[in-house]
């Protein structure tokens, strides 16, 4: 084994004996249509563990090799790790998303013919490698026996325009992944810019955020590199067949492998990891699930040190019996305590928490009055932290309470600490003189240390039933403790950008209007509140 492996093995504090192995680069592997996709076979030397599955557009090279292939081969697995079409000195055309479900099966065919396969096989890897596992499990291979996905969405669509507006991390990924080389040669300049976005592509991109319409300035950008953007940014209906390839809650209800999930509290796909351990427990599927206080990147660099582990011994166990050192299905890091929790179901049971949204910026008991803002598109509410693509997480919030466009509702100091666990919910008596608006609410902590934000939730209001009518808003699931002396503070505006695209106040399509008009918001106040899910 190499110095590198040593390195990550101590790092990562790996368990077990590392074991060397060799690598096959530069495999093919035919598809259905005459492509063939580039890969690279890890061996281990003796007697194999197993065999693991890994499938990505972003290089075969470092980082990805040095989390997702190396430790497991150096653990006694074959891996075979396999760039999608048109990355990585595959051939074909890139098209996110669209290709995965049939190329994986091809690839899975191809496995299971090679004289060396185990019988078995698992997989494994974040993101968009965790995506590709859910487009097999949407029909499982028989030969599939476990996966680990970890902050993989099973529902691009859904991630995408979801909420009715358009999730802009679409912008920057765009332009990140459309610069990876065609090549699979090392490239430290190609692994930094997929690990990290820095001030140069941020001033690079600007023009994209600010510029009307969204698709011309985009393409303009990208200048040919990401050809799948205009459908992207002009199809918010997610019905429409385009997305269909893109698209695998079948998985939900077919998948029956045991498979361990992986997420953060302000990861992008956090929602879509809870909906996946939720409805595989329900089903009596063996499932576990860990979230730890990371966002999208952190899972795979913070994070590394304790899900890695726990991924060799969830394969250890799964796929050769071994006691799985894992006491519980769920593990949850609860913000603001520094404690893990262990648990066998999600959320535990808890008892509501009523606080009413009052006049004059108090939160707690009902009471009568209303208050008011307004959404200017021209000048959007931004984006401070959260679960973004670059940037986002736990930050000090207490700017944007300050905003003429956000208002804010701070309650009493607690008198003893309390700890929510589950989706906090807020309910709003709104109104909006446009009926083309949008709705950002936050749960934040205020302390002597500053505003800390909690939990967040999202929706474009529907111009036609949303009007005159309560808004129930299901914010993103949570394990926080509020300390005893702090402040739970609520805030509310008509944007959060360039998270999500901005609401231009009008009927155009969001990817190619240019007109653009405020919203006045009103919230009635007495019936307006915050539902907190206490821990019983």
């Amino acid at each position: 084994m190499s110095l590198q492996d040593h390195l990550v093995t101590r790092v990562l504090g790996l368990p077990g004996a590392a074991r060397s192995f060799w690598i096959e680069r530069g495999l093919r592997i035919p598809m259905r249509d005459g492509v063939t996709l580039a890969a690279d076979h890890y061996v281990p030397a003796g007697e194999p563990a197993g065999t693991l599955l890994v499938r990505g557009p972003y290089g075969r090279r470092f980082p990805f090799n040095h989390l997702y292939a190396r430790p497991y081969a150096a653990r006694g697995y074959h891996v075979v790790f396999v760039s999608s079409r048109g990355t990585a000195a595959s051939d074909g055309d890139f098209d996110p998303m669209r290709t995965e479900r049939d190329d994986g099966r091809d690839v899975v065919a191809w496995l299971v013919a090679q004289p060396w396969f185990t019988g078995t096989f698992a997989t494994v890897g974040p993101s968009y490698l965790g995506y590709t596992q859910w487009t097999l499990l949407e029909d499982p291979p028989p030969q599939m026996a476990a996966a680990v996905v970890t902050v993989g969405p099973h529902d691009f669509a859904r991630h995408s325009w979801g909420t009715g507006a358009l999730n802009l991390d679409l912008v920057g990924w765009s332009d990140m992944v459309s610069q990876l080389p065609r090549s699979d040669k090392p490239s430290l300049a190609a692994a930094i810019r997929q690990t990290m976005s820095g001030p140069a592509q941020k001033r690079a991109l600007r023009s994209v955020f600010t510029d009307l319409p969204l698709v011309e300035a985009g393409e303009r950008h990208y200048a040919g590199r990401a050809r799948w953007f205009r459908d992207r940014v002009t199809r918010p209906d997610l019905d429409d067949p385009y997305w269909a390839p893109m698209r695998h809650p079948e998985a939900l209800d077919r998948a029956g492998i045991p498979i361990l999930l992986h997420s953060g509290w302000q990861d992008l796909f956090l929602g879509q990891t809870v909906e996946q351990y939720s409805r595989l427990s329900a089903r009596g599927v063996d499932v576990g699930l860990t979230i730890g206080p990371w966002t999208h990147t952190e899972v795979i660099g913070k994070g590394a040190r304790i899900l890695i582990p726990e991924t060799l011994d969830w394969l250890g166990a799964k796929l050769r019996g071994e006691p799985l050192r894992r006491a519980a299905r769920v593990r949850v890091k609860v913000t603001g305590s520094g404690e893990w929790r262990e648990t066998d179901a999600w959320p535990p049971p808890a008892r509501e928490i009523a606080l009413h949204l009052r006049p004059g910026g108090g939160l707690g008991e009902a009471a009568a009055g209303s208050a008011s803002f307004t959404f200017d598109p021209a000048s959007p509410t931004p984006a401070v932290g959260g679960p973004l693509l670059d940037g986002g997480g736990y930050v000090d919030d207490g700017a944007l309470a300050e905003r003429a466009d956000v208002l804010a509702f701070t309650g009493s100091p607690l008198t003893s600490p309390l700890e929510v666990q589950g989706s906090p919910v807020v309910e709003l008596a709104h109104h909006s003189d446009n009926p083309y608006a949008d709705l950002f609410v936050r749960v934040s902590e205020v302390s002597a240390r500053g505003s800390r934000n909690v939990t967040e939730g999202y929706r474009r209001l529907d111009p036609a039933r949303d009007q005159n009518t309560p808004v129930r808003l299901q914010l993103l699931p949570t394990a926080h403790r509020f300390a005893a002396g702090s402040r739970i503070r609520v805030l509310i505006a008509g944007g959060c950008y360039p998270q999500f695209s901005r609401n231009l106040g009008t009927a155009e399509n969001p990817g190619t209007g240019t007109k653009l008009a405020p919203s006045r918001h009103t919230i009635t106040l007495g019936p307006s509140r915050l539902v907190l899910p206490g821990t019983a």
